[in-house]
């Protein structure tokens, strides 16, 4: 038991403290499964959306061409391929500022998703059954891909992910624009998706 205990306060710390880089857990080489059938039942429980691939032709400065599974069970999808203008949001269930941004997040999807979708993606998280609960418990309904493995960090044109939320704006001609999270309201995700993406909602 005695070698247990540090093992938990480090997870107590964790969960406590923000989302730098210092504080995401590195899953190493353990292969982490967020398609499982009780997993499945959670994103359907939750109404979670379905994750669909994209059409588009990969572009310079545009997301990297990198496989995520949909968390939960569903397509999988070719970053490069979602065509814009579309929001992915980087968060993770140990995050608290992520938890805080999660029902602003829905609340635009709600009202201008039809325009401007959000993808979110579930980001070097070890626990997708506390992701999709979190999910759940914030209302969110859109669709959410899986990177526990944080294959996304660095990787052209994504800079080194020193911390979460993140958001990549991806406009019209697939450009990307990577912006620091921690938004408070719909309306402030307008503003940014104005500025970075050329729309007016």
């Amino acid at each position: 038991m005695r070698r247990l205990l540090p093992a938990a306060l480090v997870a107590v710390v964790l969960l406590l403290s923000g989302c730098d880089a210092d504080d995401i857990p590195s899953p190493g080489d353990a292969k982490i499964d967020v398609d499982t059938p009780s997993l499945r039942n959670l994103k359907t429980e939750a109404g979670i959306a379905d994750c669909v691939p994209g059409s588009a032709e990969p572009v310079d400065g545009g997301l990297p061409d990198l496989t995520l599974p949909c968390l939960g069970g569903g397509s999988d999808v070719d970053l490069a391929s979602l065509q814009g203008p579309v929001i992915v949001n980087l968060w993770a269930s140990y995050c608290a500022p992520c938890v805080k941004e999660m029902p602003a997040l829905q609340e635009f999807s709600e009202k201008y998703g039809d325009q401007v979708p959000v993808i979110g993606v579930d980001y070097q998280d070890q626990q997708p059954k506390a992701a999709l609960e979190l999910a759940r418990k914030s209302g969110v309904t859109y669709p959410l891909l899986a990177d526990p493995g944080g294959d996304l960090n660095a990787n052209d044109p994504i800079p080194v992910i020193r911390g979460i939320p993140m958001f990549f704006f991806v406009d019209a001609d697939g450009q990307v624009t990577v912006v620091p999270g921690g938004i408070e309201s719909a309306d402030e995700l307008v503003e940014l998706a104005d500025e970075h993406l050329g729309t007016h909602l």
